[in-house]
């Protein structure tokens, strides 16, 4: 997923001076950006009050929309560096290309996972006929230092594991939850989760003390730790729980986003995750020039272009507890 901001800002992010190191109940609102001619999506990280959860660096949530007689999603060919993209759907399909040949269809329950590395192209389109509604929420996970400059691949895995409770119904996309693992490649200790809470649903998911942790409510009607999460908001939870308390009181969608705080200083900007602003100022003139991230072949349309990367960076807002 591309970040279509035009005054995107040069962020900090990451270190634990901006973990909270207990257990906390944070509701965050989304900024609502437009992406592309027809999709708004809901952005949830980076927030005002939260740039990171773990290694978990951006989340958009998009939908439901009714594209029925729209194009729907329309992504030019865009540029990433220092992460991995996740997509998630829960209605709808996206057709993802990108720089290294991949070509796929990822559909509802399905994992799509990109890692950058040191340089990947890559565009993401409703198809020409597509379902009427498309629903899902895409996401980053910052690289470490010791894989950011990896050489670019692509994983769609079709099927992935599940953990089941009465009333609960776990899809692990990314990490381990509860002893079961994706098949996704992880460089950092990570969860997410995709979690289908039926109506009167109560359980207490068990989780690691040493994460952090957020909830994205997707759809429908659940209390997360008592706290009542309205869809398209996120909930910060911090550290040190041993379990989260779910209630639904109609069926609902969540989505656990989880892991260890990232401790590495990142600069982030626009569709790239560095060290330095000379990395990220880099990168865009490479891209600019043609050279370093390759080409989309098979994308109808001209590649998206980079905006100016501004002179001051945007310092990341955090406390530490």
């Amino acid at each position: 997923m591309s970040n279509l901001d035009r005054q995107a800002a040069l962020s900090v992010c990451g270190g634990r001076g901006f973990v909270v190191a207990q257990p906390v109940r944070e509701l965050l609102s989304p900024r609502r950006v437009p992406l592309g001619e027809s999709t708004e999506v809901r952005r949830l990280l980076p927030n005002l009050g939260r740039r990171m959860v773990g290694a978990w660096a951006f989340v958009d949530h998009y939908g439901p929309d009714d594209i029925a007689d729209e194009p729907g999603m329309q992504v030019p060919p865009h540029p990433h560096m220092g992460l991995q993209t996740v997509s998630w759907l829960h209605e709808g399909e996206v057709l993802h290309r990108d720089s290294t040949g991949s070509l796929a269809t990822i559909r509802p329950g399905e994992l799509g996972l990109m890692t950058s590395g040191r340089a990947i192209s890559h565009s993401e389109e409703s198809p020409r006929s597509h379902a009427r509604f498309l629903h899902g929420a895409q996401l980053w996970v910052a690289l470490p230092e010791a894989h950011r400059g990896a050489e670019p691949r692509f994983e769609h895995h079709t099927a992935l594991p599940r953990v089941t409770a009465p009333g609960l119904e776990a899809t692990v996309i990314l990490g381990t939850l509860d002893g079961t693992a994706s098949p996704g490649t992880a460089y950092t200790p990570i969860v997410g989760a995709d979690l289908a809470l039926g109506a009167g649903a109560e359980h207490r998911l068990p989780l690691e003390p040493d994460f952090e942790y957020s909830v994205l409510a997707l759809s429908g009607e659940a209390h997360v730790d008592g706290v009542p999460v309205p869809r398209g908001s996120l909930l910060y939870l911090g550290c040190g729980r041993t379990e989260l308390p779910l209630r639904a009181s109609a069926d609902a969608g969540l989505m656990l986003l989880g892991g260890e705080p990232f401790e590495e200083e990142i600069v982030m900007w626009w569709n790239f995750i560095g060290r330095t602003d000379e990395e990220i100022r880099r990168a865009r003139e490479d891209w600019m020039t043609g050279s370093r991230f390759g080409d989309v072949v098979g994308y109808d349309g001209a590649r998206l272009e980079a905006p100016e990367v501004p002179t001051a960076r945007l310092r990341a807002r955090g406390r530490t507890r």
